[in-house]
Order: C-alpha cells, then structure tokens, then sequence
C-alpha cells in the first residue's frame, strides 16, 4: 500500500469515527502519518478534557484506522 493509499484510508476511518465523537461534542483531525506506520491525531471540542478519551483514542480510533490500514501500529493524540 502507498503512502497515498495509507492516508486515503486512514481518513476514511477517521470519517466513519467522527460522527460518534462529534455526537458528544467533539471532532478529531489528522496531523500526520509518520514512515506509514504511526499516525499523529488531535482530539478536539469536548475531547480535549474528557476523562476517557485515552480509551477513545484505543477502542475507537486506533482499532477503526487498523481495520482501513493494518499496517498502522499506533495512533498518538497530540493535545
């Protein structure tokens, strides 16, 4: 997979997230993906100081971008 197919399917999964993140008030943007293996997001709006985010970031948006692109290994938030 490319580096452009990395990243085409990286923000289709964060596209299939968003809706539930922005339900409680919060979104998600992608700032990068690094040697296609590590992908830098920010969590935003009610996100930011939300107790379980951290397991957001695990449950939700790490396991939905390894579905689209299992290479990915981790999913870092940048707060």
């Amino acid at each position: 997979m490319t580096s452009e197919e990395i990243k085409n399917n990286v923000e289709k999964a964060l596209e299939e997230i968003r809706p539930f993140l922005q339900s409680d008030g919060g979104d998600i943007t992608l700032v990068s993906i690094d040697n296609d293996t590590s992908v830098k997001v920010r969590l935003e709006g009610n996100c930011i100081g939300c107790s379980v985010n951290q397991m957001t970031l695990k449950s939700g948006v790490e396991m939905t971008i390894k579905k689209y692109a299992p290479q990915i290994e981790e999913v870092i938030n940048l707060s």
